[in-house]
């Protein structure tokens, strides 16, 4: 459905208006499919990216802040994200060796599991939500790699 129809807005100051504001109700659908995707599994979207954080670097720790460094949502508070998935067994807290006033952040198996097991159910909820060819998928993220530049 177009920006227009959705916000019952039918004017603009400018394409860039337009274009800005597009890319702010769309973050925020997609933000809402997440939600209610990542809900039903348990851990909320700033959790599974900690996981996918962690697979990545799995078997080396991480840091508290090299987590935060990687986040998508940089306002989230990343220490209290690794207090949950440590509660539900996905994570642990080591000491760091090097430095006792830091922690190293280990994914578990039991975290491994659910990050893959959602990661293959996220791929079929992202090409049933996001209905672009791999051709308009890879434009639309040129385009906005330059916005940002």
């Amino acid at each position: 459905m177009r920006l227009e129809d959705e916000i019952k807005q039918s004017r603009f100051k400018s394409p860039q208006e337009h274009a800005a504001i597009n890319i702010l109700f769309s973050a925020n659908w997609i933000n809402r499919n997440l939600h209610r995707f990542h809900t039903a599994h348990g851990i909320s979207s700033q959790q599974f990216n900690v996981l996918r954080i962690l697979r990545g670097l799995h078997p080396k720790p991480a840091s508290i802040s090299l987590l935060n460094e990687r986040m998508l949502d940089r306002m989230s508070n990343v220490s209290r994200l690794v207090d949950k998935l440590t509660d539900k067994k996905y994570a642990k807290r080591v000491p760091c060796e090097q430095d006792r006033r830091q922690v190293d952040v280990f994914i578990t198996n039991k975290g491994l599991d659910l990050v893959n097991k959602i990661s293959v159910d996220l791929d079929k909820a992202l090409l049933d939500h996001v209905k672009l060819t791999d051709e308009e998928a890879a434009q639309l993220s040129a385009l906005l790699d330059k916005m940002r530049d």
